[in-house]
C-alpha cells in the first residue's frame, strides 16, 4: 500500500513538474510567435527595400543612357556653331570681302582708296576648319568586368502568358588577377568566363588591333574559335592576313598566343591553330591540350533574383527561348523552380544551371539542388581553368587563396574528442589554433594530422573573445573560421562557406539560415529558411568564416557570451559585409535556447543531422 501511495506521489509531483513546465514552454511559445511576427516584418521590409533598390538602379541606367544622349546631341551642336564661326571667319578674311571693304571706305578719297586695295590684295592665311572631337566620357563611366554586360530583356512567355523580371545584375568584379592583361577574341559566353580571370581587352578588330592594344599591351592573347564577327574568316580555313599581323604584332612583343578550339570541326581552324604557340580544346581531338568549360563563380551562383522563382518546372527550350544574350540566360538560369533537361544537354550547360542553385530534373527538391551546386562547383571553376592554362603558357598564376585557419576554443575538456573531429572532416584548413587543456595538444597534433596545431591554454581570467582576439594573431590563412565545440559540422561545412567567397565581395560569411537540435525536447528546428545566400545584418557566431584582415581590424569583443551578437553590431556599425549562405551542413546543438525558439520552425522531434548534413 505504501508502495502505490509513494507511486502515486511521485506521478502527482512529476505531473505538476511536466504543468509547470507546460506554462513556461506556453509563455515561451506566446514570446516566440511575437517576435517570429516581428522577424517576418523586418524580413518583409527588407525584400521591399531590395526590390526598391533594383528599380533605382534600372533608372539609374536609364539616366546615364539618356545624359549620354544628351552629351552626344550637346557635342554636335558645339560642332555646327564651331562651323558656323570658321564659316564666318573665313568669308570675313575673303579678299573679294576685303576689296569691297576697301572700295567702301575709300570711295571719297583716291589716296585712301589705292592703299585699301593694296592691302587687300596681299594673301591673308584662312582660318583653320573645325574637326569633330571625340564625345568626351561620363566620369561615372564603369570599366570594371561585367559593368557593360548587362541583361536586357526582362520579360518571358510561357503559354501566352506574360512574366517581369527583375534582371539578375552582373558583377563588376573583382578580378582574380589583376596583374595580367590579356587580349581575348571570344562569343560573348566565353568572354563571361574569362572577364574576371584577369583584366581583359576585347572589340578589337584585324583593322585596328596594332591602335587598340598599344594602349595597355597584354601579356597574353587568347583567340576562341568563334562563328561570327570579323575574326571568323580570319581563323577558319586558310588564314587571314589579319590574324598574321596580329600574331607578328604580338611575336615582337613577347606576347603569349593561345588558340581554344570550342566549337566547330577542329580541321576547319587546324591551320590557323598551328600558327599559334600554345593550342587546347574543350573536346578529345586532334591530340591538343584538353581546355574544357568551368563554371564562372562570378555569374554561376545561387545568388537570387529580386523577384524569386516561379513555382513551375520548365523544360529547356522553355527556359532558354529564342536567341538570348547571355547576360538573359544568366537571368534565365535562376527564374524556374526547378528545369528538366533532355538527354544530351551539354554537360556546361547542366553545371551553369545547377551551379545557379536551380533544380534539375521535375522534382524542386532544395536538398538536391544544394549536392548539384555542390558537384558543379568541383567539376572546377574557369579559375582552376585558366591556371592550367597559364601554367601550360608560363604565365605566374599566383592568386589569393581560400585556405582557413580555424579558432577552437575547448572551455570543456569533455568535448575535445568531437570538437577535433570535426575539424579533421574539414578540406581546406591549414592551420588550428586550440585553445583547451593540456591533453588537448597532443590529441589535436594526432587527430588533424595534416594541420599545423597550434595550442594554448585558456586563462581563467579572461573572456573567451578576448581568448579569440589572442589566437586571431597567430593565424596566417586567407580566411578564418570560428568552430563552437559543441555544434556539428558536416565534412563539406568549409567548403560549402568558402564557396560564397567566389561569387560575394563580402568579408564575413555564415549561416543565419541553420538546422539547431536541442537535446531536451528532443527536438529539430529551422531557423531563418528565408535566410540563405543574402546579405544580412547578422550571422551565428558558430558558423563565422571572415577574412583574416578584416576581422583583425574588428576584433573580438572582451565576452564570453553572446560576443557574435556584439561583433555583428560592430559590423554594420563599420560597414563589413555580411553574407548569409545556405541551411545545410551545420547543426547548432544545445541543451535547449530559449533564443532559438524566437525565429525557428520546428521540422520535427528527432535527430537534426538527417536535414543538415547532406
Amino acid at each position: 500500500m505504501s508502495t502505490e501511495l509513494e507511486s502515486t506521489r511521485r506521478a502527482l509531483r512529476d505531473a505538476v513538474e511536466q504543468a509547470g513546465r507546460a506554462a513556461e514552454l506556453a509563455r515561451l511559445l506566446d514570446a516566440a510567435q511575437a517576435r517570429l511576427a516581428e522577424a517576418e516584418r523586418h524580413a518583409a521590409e527588407a525584400k521591399a527595400l531590395a526590390e526598391r533598390v533594383a528599380e533605382v538602379e534600372e533608372l539609374l541606367e536609364a539616366e546615364r543612357a539618356a545624359a549620354g544622349k544628351l552629351r552626344k546631341e550637346l557635342a554636335e551642336q558645339r560642332y555646327q556653331a564651331e562651323v558656323a564661326n570658321w564659316k564666318l571667319s573665313s568669308m570675313k578674311v575673303a579678299r573679294w570681302t576685303r576689296l569691297g571693304d576697301a572700295i567702301k571706305s575709300g570711295k571719297k578719297n583716291p589716296m585712301a582708296l589705292a592703299k585699301g586695295i593694296r592691302v587687300a590684295a596681299r594673301p591673308v592665311k584662312r582660318p583653320t576648319a573645325p574637326k569633330r572631337r571625340p564625345v568626351a566620357v561620363s566620369a561615372s563611366k564603369d570599366d570594371r568586368p561585367g559593368a557593360s554586360f548587362q541583361a536586357t530583356t526582362s520579360t518571358r512567355t510561357l503559354g501566352g502568358a506574360s512574366f517581369k523580371l527583375k534582371p539578375f545584375r552582373v558583377p563588376t568584379g573583382p578580378n582574380t588577377r589583376p596583374h595580367i592583361t590579356a587580349a581575348v577574341v571570344a562569343d560573348p559566353h566565353v568572354e563571361a568566363l574569362l572577364r574576371y580571370e584577369w583584366r581583359q581587352t576585347t572589340g578589337f578588330t584585324p583593322r585596328d588591333f596594332a591602335r587598340v592594344l598599344p594602349a595597355e599591351v597584354p601579356h597574353l592573347l587568347v583567340v576562341e574559335s568563334v562563328t561570327q564577327g570579323p575574326w571568323a574568316d580570319e581563323i577558319r580555313g586558310e588564314p587571314g592576313e589579319g590574324l598574321r599581323a596580329l600574331l607578328a604584332w604580338c611575336a615582337e612583343r613577347g606576347i603569349r598566343t593561345v588558340f581554344w578550339h570550342t566549337r566547330g570541326d577542329v580541321a576547319d581552324y587546324a591551320a590557323a591553330a598551328e600558327l599559334f604557340e600554345h593550342r587546347f580544346t574543350s573536346e578529345q581531338a586532334a591530340g591538343w591540350p584538353r581546355l574544357t568549360f568551368g563554371v564562372q563563380p562570378r555569374v554561376h551562383n545561387p545568388l537570387p533574383l529580386a523577384g524569386g522563382r516561379i513555382d513551375r518546372v520548365l523544360t529547356l527550350d522553355q527556359l532558354l527561348p529564342g536567341q538570348l544574350a547571355y547576360p538573359d540566360v544568366l537571368t534565365s538560369y535562376r527564374w524556374p523552380a526547378a528545369v528538366n533537361c533532355p538527354p544530351g544537354t551539354p554537360a556546361w550547360r547542366l553545371a551553369e544551371i545547377a551551379a545557379c542553385g536551380t533544380p534539375i530534373g521535375a522534382d524542386p527538391d532544395p536538398r538536391r539542388a544544394h549536392v548539384a551546386l555542390r558537384r558543379a562547383y568541383d567539376m572546377g571553376t574557369m579559375t582552376e581553368r585558366v591556371d592550367e592554362l597559364l601554367e601550360a603558357v608560363g604565365l605566374p598564376s599566383a592568386r589569393a587563396t581560400l585556405n582557413v585557419s580555424v579558432l577552437l576554443p575547448i572551455t570543456d575538456a569533455s568535448l575535445t574528442e568531437h570538437a577535433l573531429a570535426q575539424v579533421a572532416r574539414q578540406s581546406g584548413v591549414v592551420q588550428a589554433i586550440v585553445i583547451g587543456p593540456p591533453e588537448a595538444e597532443l590529441r589535436a597534433r594526432d587527430v588533424l594530422r595534416d594541420v599545423e596545431v597550434i595550442h594554448r591554454r585558456p586563462h581563467p581570467g579572461m573572456t573567451e573573445g578576448a581568448m579569440l582576439n589572442r589566437a586571431l594573431d597567430l593565424c596566417e590563412a586567407d580566411l578564418v573560421a570560428v568552430m563552437d565545440p559543441r555544434d556539428v559540422y558536416g565534412s563539406h561545412y568549409l567548403a560549402d562557406l568558402r564557396r560564397a567567397f567566389q561569387f560575394t565581395t563580402a568579408d564575413i560569411v555564415g549561416k543565419a539560415a541553420f538546422f539547431a537540435h536541442l537535446r531536451k525536447p528532443q527536438a529539430t528546428l529551422l531557423k531563418q529558411p528565408e535566410a540563405e545566400y543574402a546579405h544580412l545584418p547578422e550571422i551565428t557566431g558558430g558558423t563565422l568564416l571572415a577574412r583574416r584582415n578584416t576581422l583583425r581590424e574588428i576584433g573580438f569583443p572582451d565576452l564570453t557570451e553572446d560576443w557574435d551578437e556584439v561583433l555583428m553590431r560592430q559590423c554594420r556599425a563599420d560597414g563589413v559585409k555580411v553574407f548569409s549562405a545556405d541551411r545545410f551542413g551545420y547543426v547548432r546543438v544545445r541543451d535547449e535556447d530559449r533564443w532559438l525558439l524566437g525565429a525557428a520552425h520546428l521540422v520535427e522531434y528527432g535527430s537534426a543531422e538527417p536535414h543538415a548534413l547532406i
